[in-house]
């Protein structure tokens, strides 16, 4: 089986650039992090990552190619999605409108594995990423499926690994910061993104 190793250097630049923009699983690992320590956020990372290899494996297996032929299908997942994130950010502005202390939060800190979980299964762009950037580094390879395969892994990876780096910082952040100012302007910020994002799904 022979693999196409000469297209990773450009892959790995591609990477960095993907990964290094912030969306909704930045703020949603910041949020989580800082208001509910380490724990929590890692396991708002293992949701995020479990539901992107569940979307990645979709793509090397083929489905996903199907998946995308199928309007209705992306269309229903963009719906759910942008669901998800209003619900979210409603959640978020409640607890600021009752001024819900940092200790009894509910929204975003809560199943952080549901949460991280959710907001990328329900998200049709990283399936269609997947779909659109990942094909593009086959190059001579004799196995598309096993050069996809091992272009996913490293993303994931280089993704999971600068996520890591979020929790890690946001947590320690969040232990020096706990203050009702700092919570509440993040609070603030993070219901604006997904609000935001929410309503981009939607258009």
């Amino acid at each position: 089986m022979h693999l196409d190793f000469s297209q990773l250097p450009t892959f790995l630049i591609a990477c960095v650039v993907v990964v290094l923009t912030p969306g909704v699983d930045a703020f949603l690992l910041l949020r989580t992090s800082m208001r509910a320590g380490t724990r929590a956020g890692l396991w708002a990372l293992a949701g995020i990552h479990t539901a992107a290899a569940t979307q990645v494996v979709l793509v090397i297996s083929g489905l996903g190619v199907v998946i995308a032929r199928y309007p209705a299908v992306l269309t229903a997942l963009r719906w759910i999605g942008a669901a998800y994130l209003l619900y979210l950010a409603l959640g978020i502005a409640r607890g600021l409108l009752r001024r819900t202390p940092v200790d009894n939060a509910e929204v975003v800190v809560d199943r952080p594995f549901r949460q991280g979980f959710l907001t990328n299964i329900t998200n049709p762009k990283m399936l269609l990423f997947s779909l659109a950037f990942l094909p593009q580094f086959i190059g001579s390879a004799d196995s598309p499926a096993a050069q996809l395969a091992l272009l996913a892994v490293i993303f994931l990876g280089l993704a999971a690994l600068w996520e890591l780096m979020i929790v890690l910082a946001a947590s320690t952040m969040g232990r020096r910061l706990r203050r009702p100012g700092v919570t509440t302007a993040l609070d603030a910020v993070c219901a604006a993104v997904f609000l935001t994002m929410s309503v981009g799904l939607v258009l």
